[in-house]
């Protein structure tokens, strides 16, 4: 990681950059980039928004992370509150920092970039704690997430044109380090 840096960023100028990360590490097709954009575009425009990327010493971002205070209002959380009702752990919705995309260029994965990340963005966060969604496999993000306190709150929660079912995660901030 001594060659990438991790600092604020200014995802609206950066935004095609940062989904060309994320169709890479997530094999997103160009449909599903565009609809991406317009959602990450609408989402800066939340109170507390705020992202962080991994840029090399060129100025390449090989990674990034943002997120926000979780609104129940929101569709990600209007998506999974039932089913964290169905599992009595709505409460969850309230007064968390949600992680909303974190993805790293796979050829920087495996570097300690996403913890740097992750760790970095929940650490400013005024709420107690933070919530996720990942794909309900196992996964190194999955595993990442749990080395860092983040425990399954409901799984096999289904997103409207999502293929595959999402696992929603939790845990008290601070994130727990190594």
């Amino acid at each position: 990681m001594d060659d990438v840096a991790v600092g604020p960023l200014d995802l609206a100028a950066r935004v095609d950059d940062a989904l060309a990360v994320q169709a890479l590490a997530f094999g997103l097709s160009d449909e599903e980039i565009a609809v991406r954009r317009h959602i990450v575009l609408r989402h800066l425009g939340s109170p507390g928004a705020r992202a962080l990327g991994a840029t090399t010493p060129e100025g390449r971002l090989v990674g990034f992370v943002y997120g926000m205070p979780n609104d129940r209002a929101h569709w990600w959380s209007t998506v999974v509150e039932p089913y964290l009702r169905n599992e009595c752990l709505d409460h969850w919705l309230d007064d968390s920092f949600t992680i909303t995309e974190l993805h790293v260029h796979p050829g920087y994965q495996h570097r300690g970039l996403g913890r740097s990340l992750i760790t970095r963005i929940t650490d400013e966060a005024a709420e107690p704690r933070s919530i996720l969604s990942a794909i309900d496999t196992e996964s190194p993000a999955r595993r990442l997430y749990r080395s860092l306190g983040y425990h399954d709150l409901a799984r096999r929660v289904l997103f409207p044109s999502a293929p595959t079912p999402y696992a929603v995660m939790g845990a008290p901030l601070p994130l727990k380090r190594p």
